[in-house]
């Protein structure tokens, strides 16, 4: 009997026959992904039901030096899927029954879940409730869920679009197998009152080494919700050059800096926008500038669109604001307007007022269907909000694309000092050549922004070695000692994030 066919009978007799799974179809589901570094096929999967299985399962782990791969519902499509960054290892699903809403506060405003619930769950239980809060969602995968995304420092677009800033007291099953409370849920032997909304208790604030790490398993988190505002109204503007990008930047920064747009920028170029409707009509070739032309006259689009939004007690009451980002943006002469009611029926714009709003949507999975074959990974850059900075990484990137022979995608999330570059690379996965020429895509780019003072906020499975590459010795060592200390014989997702 192998190490690994011991530690999964001594779960079974633990946790019941039923917490393991060994099939083959399940094997070939958890190790799939969309990037060009292939599939990673677990050896098992395991399904724990409560905190105390968790443990179970870790301290098993670390008697028989089994390596665990922790997923919440595995919706993490472009960076890894529900697959683990190597083959061999054991996946965690918490997901599958580890998916109850344990809380909701409608007075102050927040929510405990577990690591299976799905922006969709926690939006409809507070539809239920009366919809008079609402959660930041994404505009990934309505399914995806939201301690995963949290922990991977995903984003919305509402004053609520910090995700893991959201959050507010943690339960962590260590790599030792103990169970850490963060913030005022470490107050020994009591359910502490301000556990899920004191993010800055007593002692060092630990909830962020569990952030993009490998150092213990979450098994629930406090998430803040925002009351939901009696009118939305969206405004959109279009302009029809790639260089006015830093014309768009300049003119969003003050807006963010003052705050008087209370949602992020999302600035998506035309294949971003019109690709999560389209396919490329002239693949096997890449995307020319004539098909983009057509492409987003079609959509009514322009090479750049803008999206934001205002909250309000109606929409009468909106309108003065509205009007206000019509001057402004209009300063140059160049954008074209596009109303909320309008834009509604755009749907490539219906995406952004849906993340708005803090509904969940499907629209922008449709990017997975601009070539055939579903490879899709996604390379994050963030720049300031600097118009010539943002032109200077745009330019950069987008030879890079075309030397590659992969059409350039991106949305450009902006707040008031900071943007995050949500660049697509979307590929045929059947095809060797086009996985090989996705990979090197990725790498350059990460080379070239590297070279300009620009890093990541989050990577791919394919690319945490080459990221943490990239960081100071200094960095990698105080993970390396971190990990050291919270799991000493390296049984969760070791390798994960570049942390061995």
């Amino acid at each position: 009997m192998t190490q690994t066919d011991a530690f999964l009978a001594e779960i079974a007799d633990a946790l019941g026959a039923d917490a393991v799974n060994r099939s083959d179809e399940t094997i070939a589901r958890y190790g799939e992904n969309t990037m060009p570094g292939g599939d990673r096929p677990p050896a098992a999967v395991l399904y724990p039901g409560s905190a105390a299985e968790v443990q179970a399962i870790v301290r098993a782990a670390n008697r028989h030096r089994i390596a665990l791969y922790p997923i919440g519902t595995g919706n993490n499509i472009g960076l890894g899927s529900r697959s683990a960054n190597l083959a061999g290892f054991v996946v965690v699903d918490l997901g599958r029954r580890m998916n109850r809403i344990l809380d909701i506060d409608d007075r102050l405003g927040f929510a405990v879940v577990e690591p299976g619930v799905s922006y969709q769950m926690l939006h409809d239980e507070l539809a239920r409730r009366g919809d008079r809060l609402m959660v930041d969602v994404t505009s990934g995968p309505p399914q995806g869920g939201i301690i995963g995304n949290a922990l991977d420092k995903g984003a919305g677009y509402t004053p609520y679009f910090d995700h893991f800033g959201s959050t507010c007291g943690m339960e962590v099953v260590l790599g030792t197998g103990e169970v850490l409370r963060t913030g005022d849920g470490a107050l020994d032997g009591q359910d502490a009152a301000n556990w899920h909304v004191s993010k800055y208790s007593f002692g060092p604030i630990l909830d962020g080494l569990f952030a993009q790490s490998n150092y213990g398993i979450v098994t629930r988190v406090g998430i803040w919700l925002m009351p939901r505002p009696p009118a939305i109204r969206s405004f959109h503007f279009t302009y029809p050059d790639d260089a006015d990008l830093g014309e768009i930047v300049e003119l969003c920064r003050p807006l963010k800096l003052s705050n008087y747009v209370p949602t992020l920028f999302r600035v998506g170029n035309d294949v971003y926008l019109c690709g999560s409707e389209s396919v490329s009509p002239t693949y096997p070739h890449a995307f020319t500038d004539d098909a983009r032309r057509a492409m987003r006259d079609r959509h009514g689009l322009g090479s750049w669109t803008v999206s934001g939004a205002f909250y309000g007690a109606s929409d009468a009451a909106l309108e003065p604001q509205i009007e206000r980002m019509r001057v402004h943006f209009g300063r140059s002469g160049k954008a074209r307007y596009i109303p909320h009611d309008e834009a509604a029926a755009i749907p490539a714009l219906e995406v952004a007022i849906n993340a708005f709003s803090g509904h969940p949507s499907v629209g922008e999975l449709g990017l997975l269907k601009w070539r055939p074959g579903g490879g899709n990974t996604w390379f994050l850059p963030g720049t300031p909000m600097d118009g010539r900075i943002a032109n200077e990484v745009q330019d950069v990137c987008r030879q890079i694309y075309v030397q590659h022979g992969i059409d350039y995608m991106v949305m450009n999330v902006c707040g008031a000092r900071f943007a995050r570059g949500l660049h697509v690379l979307a590929f045929n996965r059947d095809d060797p050549d086009e996985r090989r020429r996705a990979d090197a895509c990725y790498r350059q780019m990460a080379e070239a922004v590297a070279r300009l003072g620009i890093f990541v906020g989050r990577a791919p499975l394919d690319y945490h070695d080459l990221h943490m590459g990239q960081a100071m010795p200094a960095f990698a060592q105080a993970c390396g000692a971190i990990k050291q200390a919270l799991d000493p014989n390296g049984v969760i997702a070791p390798g994960r994030y570049g942390i061995a």
